[in-house]
């Protein structure tokens, strides 16, 4: 991403309900939460961008906003964290957009912003109850807990990464390595480019993660799950037919865009596969 215009950051701040404040850890903190808050982990927008005939690449920020602004949109790991990212660079942060191995090298990508001579991890982009930076200069295990889940972070290794596992019913179901090397987005475009392959997990599901102040809701296939933060919540199955009208009611995305979105998918990959 090359430079871009204050007034897109002004309309990110404002979308998010911020104010421009100075880097702090306590602001950075507020900045994160109301990312988390405001804007889902989704991949409704970019079914709808391969099927529009749109390019295969991260939309531009602007768009971004608009998807946002306009639908309830987000998006996934390479939409939600580098513009954060360059949100939070325009504030005078401190950050880099590195890399992260899951089932492969680069297939997530988080930020690290470092404040005060120490790091954190920033991910608003995992789907996850990530409402505050993490830090990485850890002696113990950072465990997050929420509803069924558990999210744990390691200490660094002696090569200095970082790794995050989640666990559903103390169940190791996913998890990624974050490499600390910093990578302008360009590098990633590879890895962009196969992820709307027809092959590709979130061109085969549907999935849709909101987060509130004190509960979640989370939207994968034709299931629903609705999780206070400090309890469990059983699934509930969604019918096919009335599908997008949950996602509008639950999201508040378009109804048409969401059938328009999913007409002719399968619901069957499972994105922790």
């Amino acid at each position: 991403m090359g430079p871009m215009p204050d007034l897109l950051f002004d309309r990110y701040l404002a979308l998010l309900g911020m104010e421009p404040a100075p880097p702090s850890l306590d602001n950075l903190n507020r900045l994160v939460s109301a990312q988390l808050m405001r804007v889902p982990f989704e991949n409704i927008s970019k079914l709808l961008r391969k099927r529009r005939g749109g390019t295969w690449t991260v939309p531009s920020m602007g768009e971004y906003l608009d998807g946002i602004e306009k639908n309830n949109f987000g998006g996934t790991c390479y939409v939600n964290n580098p513009n954060f990212c360059q949100l939070l660079k325009h504030l005078g942060y401190e950050v880099d957009l590195c890399g992260a191995e899951m089932s492969k090298p680069d297939v997530h990508v988080v930020s690290i912003v470092y404040l005060s001579g120490l790091e954190y991890l920033v991910d608003v982009g995992y789907g996850a109850p990530f409402y505050e930076s993490m830090p990485r200069d850890l002696d113990r295990d950072l465990e997050i807990r929420w509803g069924r889940s558990r999210y744990v972070l390691q200490p660094q290794d002696d090569h200095g990464r970082s790794r995050m596992d989640h666990y559903h019913d103390d169940r190791l179901i996913h998890g990624y390595t974050v490499y600390p090397t910093a990578r302008a987005l360009d590098y990633f475009e590879d890895v962009v480019h196969d992820s709307y392959s027809d092959s590709a997990t979130f061109m085969n599901t549907l999935v849709v993660e909101r987060f509130y102040t004190a509960h979640s809701v989370r939207i994968h296939n034709l299931s629903l799950v609705e999780s206070p933060h400090d309890r469990t919540s059983p699934n509930q199955t969604i019918c096919r037919d009335s599908l997008a009208d949950t996602v509008h009611r639950e999201v508040g995305m378009p109804v048409d865009l969401v059938h328009e979105a999913i007409e002719g998918l399968t619901l069957e990959a499972d994105i922790y596969s």
